[in-house]
This record gives C-alpha cells, structure tokens and sequence, in this order.
C-alpha cells in the first residue's frame, strides 16, 4: 500500500482521505454542490447557446465553437459550487490541499495510477468484450475533431487537460473529500471511504450520460471508483488528474482518430506537461520528516 503524505498542521473537523483532520463543509454540501453545479452549468450553457444562436449557431445543431465553450462554462459550474461550500465549511477561503493539491512521491504518481490502470483496462476489456461494445464518448465528434484542425486542438485541450482538472477537482476533490469523512463502520471497520468511492463513482458515471452511450457509464463508473481509492490512498489529487487524462488521451487518440504510438505518447506527454504547470503551483511543498533536511 502506497504510504500517504506527512499529516499537516491540525485543523478542526474530521478525518480527511489523506488521514489529517481537516475543517471542512458538513456532508450535506456534497449533494447541495451537484444541485448548485448543475444549476450555475445549465444557466450558462444556455447563455452561450443563446449567444452562439445570435451569431448564425443552431440551438438543435450547436457549431463545433458553441459546444466547446458551453463544456468548458459547463465544467466551470461545478468548480464554482465547489469553491462556494467549501468555502462556506472552511469560514473562509479554502486551501488547495484541502481538495488534495499536495505533492507526492514519483513512485505514487507513476506507479499507484499506473497499477489501477492496469486493473481497470483489464476490467473493462472484459466487460466490453462480454458485451461485444463498439464505439465511445461521442464528445469529440460534437467538437468538430473530424473535420477542423483548430478544433481538434481546442477539443484536445478540453478532453485531456481541462476535464481532467475540472472533474478530479470536483469528483474526487470535493464531493469524494467531504462524504469520505462520513462515519460508517461495518464489522468494526471504517467504510465511509468506500461508501463515498461508491456514492461518487455512480455521479461520475452519470455525468458522462450525455456524451457516452449508456452501456459504458458501467466502466466510467468503475474508472470513478478506482479514482477515488487512488485519492484515498495517496491523499492527493495528481495521480488521479494522470490517470484521468492519460484514459481520455487514449479515448481521443486512439477510439476516436486512430492515431499511432508516437501520435499518443505525444498527447499525453503534452497534456501531462500542461495540467502539471496549471496546478502544480497550487500544492504546497512536500514536509521532510523529522530529522531529515
């Protein structure tokens, strides 16, 4: 089992994934941050329909441009709602390693996500294989990849980097942070986190509803799960944004453009680069145990 970072300084509040006491929002705030997200998401997806539609865009048929943009104002939504209770819980501003912005070891962020990947390519094969699946996210084709340069890149950005960011933050950042701290024991052990790792993998699944088929919210759901017992076990956020960027890299390069092995390793290089120099400034510096420099 991977070893989790050095506790922090104690705050008030209960236990956090990575083990330190934490003051943070009451559980209720998980289940009010879905509804506050869909609503800041929705409103301002509208918004840029509508915007879009001023410009020549089609409300049933959406440009490549107005889809981008109503994902990215989308995703922000939930960040929003994120930041708003956990603020609120926090009586103040949140600290990013709060949502699990804390530095770890190359052996965690290489080897743990990379050992899950493992397990969950493996699980999902066979459940694609039992029921003979075909096909993927259907998001790339709305933005236009098959068709524009410009939006290949853009829509590149968005899958690889920004959901990847948006979503661990939200998913696995907060709403898995804060109902991990649930107190439930069954046969005398604790089984909050994984009750939390269940509640949140099923949201994670559900959330994809509009841009993949139904029959693969089954394996979303799953690589939610295995993300979340990721955040639980190293205590941070980077391994799960790798692992989540590296699968839809994957998803992008190879289901849906058909792109060889450079092609790929290149993308994800890229995209690890770019989420790396967004939010590695936001973790604080690894504490060296006592009696080490």
């Amino acid at each position: 089992m991977p070893s989790t970072p050095p506790p922090e300084t104690v705050r008030d509040g209960p236990a956090s994934p990575a083990g330190a006491r934490v003051r943070g929002p009451g559980l209720w705030s998980a289940p009010a941050a879905v509804a506050l997200g869909l609503a800041f998401g929705l409103l301002g997806t509208i918004t840029v329909e509508l915007v879009g539609q001023a410009f020549g865009s089609s409300l049933a048929h959406p440009t490549p441009a107005v889809s981008l943009t109503s994902n990215f104002v989308f995703d922000g939504g939930f960040v929003l709602a994120a930041l708003y209770f956990a603020a609120a819980g926090a009586g103040g501003r949140p600290r990013p390693a709060d949502f699990g912005y804390r530095l770890v070891s190359w052996r965690e962020l290489l080897l743990v996500p990379g050992t899950a990947f493992v397990g969950y390519f493996l699980i999902t094969l066979a459940y694609g294989s039992l029921l003979d699946l075909h096909g993927g996210d259907k998001l790339p084709s709305e933005l236009g990849v098959n068709h524009h340069t410009a939006a290949l890149i853009a829509a590149a950005v968005f899958v690889c980097v920004v959901a990847p960011i948006a979503e661990e933050f939200f998913f696995r950042g907060f709403f898995f942070g804060t109902l991990s701290r649930m107190r439930v024991s069954v046969a005398g052990r604790q089984a909050g986190p994984w009750i939390a790792a269940v509640i949140t993998a099923i949201l994670f699944g559900l959330a994809h509803l509009g841009s993949a088929s139904a029959e693969f919210l089954v394996p979303l759901g799953f690589l939610g799960f295995v993300l979340c017992l990721i955040r639980w076990r190293t205590g941070s956020l980077y391994p799960c944004m790798a692992l989540h960027s590296f699968n839809n890299c994957l998803a992008l390069g190879v289901n849906q453009e058909g792109w060889g092995a450079p092609a790929i390793i290149a993308l994800v290089a890229g995209a690890f680069a770019v989420i790396a120099l967004l939010t590695v400034p936001l973790a604080r510096p690894r504490v060296a145990p006592a009696g080490r420099p």
